[in-house]
């Protein structure tokens, strides 16, 4: 069997609105809405933390924070003398792909601590030296040093991801290329000018700026930028930049003639809300965090001529813990062992096929004390020990405007969920690094936490 290529596109906030082939008829993404056209669109994929670092680490290792330990976005241990692996005593999909063959290079954003130490069966490495920074003249890392990087942040990654795929693309063996952008994250500044001024007389009707959301009172963020065009403009030209750079690495896929030898997977590290719900950000985009389908539902593109059936879109609800186990099924590469994986595979929606065992999906959130759990109508969002809690019908109230949580109608619904979330949790979350234990704030994570590493201090910055 000819062993598969994967070029796996990771971006960072961008909201499951913002993309032209999720219906947005404002937002310019002609190389995304190609990727559709080419492949599959997920209707319903989820993030099991929505915050940038958590959610990396999910993806990549298919267990959940309360696993891995990565709680928050990671604000030390980056680079210098108190760099940190977060992932120490992890596996990583890569490190199953290098061990069988694959070639593996990271170009962009790691944010997962270390950012100065090549990892996880990753033999090329340029990156991002923090989780986001100026998008010009960027902090990055190249063969270990610290730099400056002229030039504009994403085609900078994109030129790198080019230069990996010139050198690696007819090697013997197959390679494995992560291009992660930090785009869309903010600052919405320093974007080609021409992009950010042919937004100037769009409407916004895809960005409701409602009035501010009472656990957004505070946040700089959304006080800054609740009805401020020029940030909207900046997002929206921040994606259209982007989406000009995959359309290089589709053109380059197709000019070395490797498009039919490549799985593409597009996805985003969490959502994000420019005024939708009165707040811009994500889960910690509010305090306490929430739970808001933007921020934990995500763009997912996957496209493989031949393989994938084209044009299609995926109604079948998964995760971001259910992406190990279906890369490795496609690819045909063993689980790692031991490892009390939360997820399954969905190869065979993946292939347009139906699926018994993924019939009625739960998908499963947290971010620190708080925990989610969704079914297809419902969602159900605990805080403990003293909420607020939450319950939405997704059917009737798609928009998440009414909160049941308080309705003694809904007590045996609300009693069944919580089961349902209790019971989950209690089967995969590991005691040491159990996120409900830990005082989550949304403001960062100073260090790894479990074992050696908490020494008693608070690894989490404060309100």
């Amino acid at each position: 069997m000819e062993k598969t290529n994967v070029l796996f596109i990771l971006t960072d906030d961008q909201g499951v609105w913002a993309a032209g082939c999720y219906g947005n008829p404002e937002i310019r993404t002609p190389n995304l809405d190609r990727l559709a056209a080419t492949g599959m669109r997920f209707e319903n994929f989820f993030v099991s933390t929505p915050v940038c670092s958590p959610s990396r680490a999910t993806l990549l290792t298919g267990r959940i924070a309360s696993q891995h330990g990565v709680h928050d976005w990671i604000r030390g241990g980056n680079v210098g003398s108190d760099a940190a692996s977060y992932l120490e005593g992890e596996v990583a999909y890569t490190d199953v792909l290098a061990e069988h063959g694959w070639t593996c290079g990271l170009s962009g954003k790691w944010h997962l601590g270390n950012s100065q130490l090549a990892q996880h069966g990753f033999s090329h490495w340029f990156v991002h030296q923090q989780g986001g920074g100026p998008y010009n003249d960027a902090p990055m890392v190249r063969n270990g040093e610290l730099v400056d990087e002229p030039g504009y942040v994403t085609q900078v990654i994109t030129d790198d991801a080019l230069e990996f795929l010139e050198h690696h693309g007819c090697d013997p063996n197959p390679f494995y290329l992560s291009v992660h952008y930090t785009a869309p994250h903010s600052p919405w500044t320093g974007h080609p000018q021409e992009i950010v001024d042919s937004y100037d007389d769009c409407a916004f009707e895809s960005c409701p700026q409602e009035p501010i959301h009472s656990w957004a009172v505070g946040h700089a963020l959304s006080e800054s930028c609740l009805g401020n065009r020029e940030m909207l403009k900046g997002y929206f030209a921040a994606v259209t930049a982007m989406d000009a750079d995959v359309g290089r690495l589709l053109d380059k896929l197709e000019e070395l003639g490797l498009r039919q030898q490549t799985l593409v997977v597009f996805v985003s590290d969490n959502g994000f809300s420019c005024g939708h719900h009165g707040f811009w950000g994500k889960g910690n985009g509010t305090y306490p965090p929430n739970m808001y389908e933007n921020s934990i539902k995500v763009p997912l593109l996957m496209s493989h001529p031949g393989r994938i059936p084209t044009g299609t879109v995926q109604p079948a609800m998964a995760s971001a813990y259910d992406f190990m186990p279906t890369l490795l099924d496609y690819l045909g590469l063993p689980l790692p062992t031991g490892r009390n994986l939360p997820g399954q595979s969905f190869v065979a929606a993946l292939r347009g096929q139906e699926d018994a065992a993924r019939e009625n999906v739960v998908v499963y959130d947290e971010y620190g004390a708080t925990r989610m759990v969704r079914t297809a109508e419902w969602k159900y969002v605990q805080r403990e020990p003293h909420g607020p809690h939450e319950l939405y019908d997704l059917v009737d109230d798609p928009d998440e405007r009414h909160n049941q949580a308080d309705d003694p109608q809904q007590s045996g619904r609300i009693e069944e969920l919580k089961a349902v979330l209790e019971a989950w949790f209690a089967r995969y979350v590991e005691a040491e690094k159990d996120g409900r234990d830990y005082q989550v704030t949304g403001k960062g994570q100073l260090r790894p936490v479990g074992g050696q590493w908490t020494d008693g201090e608070e690894p989490f910055a404060q309100e």
